[in-house]
């Protein structure tokens, strides 16, 4: 009888494990909440306001040297660090997966009461195709790439490609999985960005065979049904591109919106947002934690081709929400000075914003300016670790007294009682 019991008992403690261990997983979850005409990261049921930094491009490489890093980000009072995780280090052969770095970087965050936002840097990072792994980049006949308008190959994975897809979805699944795995519970890990500055250079867009397939057929219908949806609200350039050959419902990308960089772009915009789509959403199938993208800003009088074109940029908004509803919300990393106009306009209805990448010397006002009149739900200084006195420079007073104001912030966003 006592055996009887006791069996009983163990099946009672691993049924109750199993609800409270979905509980965790169904409401526990970061995510977003709207409030008034706000919207805030919740973790663990509360506003999360990210006073964040996001390392080197490399520095994520070598646990030990991120180990020096955390000491600096507590001193310079940081609760978020924004860290790649990299796509040739997690899958050197192929289906065989190492999250060590994931591993010791959540870690490390743990022991220093950090939240972590992964920057994925899959099949794009700057444009390039820099961190895929050996495997893909010594196999262009499986792994294509893009080509410029001589046919010439770029150092960029094409996005007409199955097979360029299903690798890129396929690890970053598993990451997904692993980070479920030894995270739900915990919830170190708030955001993931789905690669890394996206966009098309140095033409403004690809000339590869698939590319030109789909160049020539139709418009899909999707971002046709919802440009009609949304005409009264899309973005001016979007408006105007469309409307110069009277708003057409139907036809190729040229008949739609006319010959020209303008048209290029567009093209590429919607297959990149395709492409990221499909990479998040298999991602969200394993832990849906929210998605976002970041963008490379224009310089001045730069046209499509000179610059990284059709990722997530202000002009190309509408095509990124109609062609990856997948990803949470679009940013910008601005290192330029006119930072309120870039930030202004991606504050837009459905959009929180989020500065993943600025300047980390004598900018912190703009942190200030993006949380107190923008809504952000945080802001992040390049570079963090390579800051000096970490104890006493402008990213830790402008932290310290933000940290401090934290409640009052996330009880008035969205309200229209702070400015």
């Amino acid at each position: 009888m006592s055996g009887t019991r006791n069996s009983g008992l163990v099946l009672v403690i691993l049924f109750m494990s199993v609800i409270v261990n979905a509980q965790t997983l169904d409401g526990g979850i970061p995510r977003l909440q709207s409030q008034g005409n706000a919207t805030q990261l919740i973790v663990d049921g509360k506003p999360f306001l990210m006073l964040a930094g996001e390392t080197g491009n490399s520095s994520a490489s070598d646990l030990k040297y991120l180990d020096s890093v955390w000491p600096k980000i507590v001193k310079m009072n940081l609760n978020t660090l924004l860290v790649p995780v990299y796509w040739e280090l997690i899958e050197p052969e192929e289906g065989r997966f190492d999250f060590a770095l994931v591993d010791g970087a959540i870690k490390g965050a743990r022991k220093h009461n950090i939240k972590l936002v992964f920057l994925w840097f899959g099949t794009w990072k700057n444009s390039m195709s820099c961190y895929v792994p050996l495997w893909v980049k010594t196999n262009q006949e499986r792994f294509p790439r893009a080509r410029d308008a001589q046919g010439r190959a770029l150092e960029i994975l094409t996005p007409f490609n199955d097979e360029n897809l299903k690798a890129d979805a396929k690890v970053f699944t598993a990451l997904m999985k692993h980070i479920r795995k030894i995270d739900a519970v915990h919830h170190t890990v708030v955001l993931v960005q789905v690669e890394n500055e996206i966009g098309m250079i140095p033409d403004a867009r690809d000339h590869s065979k698939e590319a030109e397939k789909f160049f020539d057929t139709s418009v899909p219908t999707e971002l046709l049904g919802y440009l009609q949806k949304h005409k009264e609200s899309l973005t001016p350039e979007l408006k105007k591109a469309w409307g110069n050959n009277g708003f057409k419902t139907s036809g190729t990308w040229e008949e739609v919106f006319s010959k020209g960089l303008q048209t290029d772009e567009l093209f590429m915009a919607w297959y990149f947002a395709r492409y990221i789509d499909a990479v998040a959403a298999a991602g969200k199938k394993e832990y849906p934690l929210p998605m976002f993208v970041n963008a490379a800003l224009i310089r001045p009088g730069y046209k499509p081709g000179q610059y990284p074109s059709a990722g997530p940029l202000p002009h190309l908004f509408d095509v990124w929400k109609a062609g990856a509803p997948a990803i949470d919300f679009l940013s910008p990393d601005i290192y330029f000075k006119n930072f309120a106009e870039w930030s202004t306009r991606y504050d837009r209805p459905g959009n929180p914003l989020f500065i993943p990448e600025a300047q980390n010397i004598q900018s912190m006002a703009n942190a200030f300016f993006a949380i107190g009149q923008l809504n952000a739900i945080g802001y992040s200084p390049f570079s963090i670790e390579s800051l000096d006195h970490p104890e006493n420079n402008d990213v830790s007073r402008a932290y310290d007294v933000l940290k401090q104001l934290t409640p009052l912030i996330n009880a008035n966003q969205g309200k229209g009682t702070m400015a």
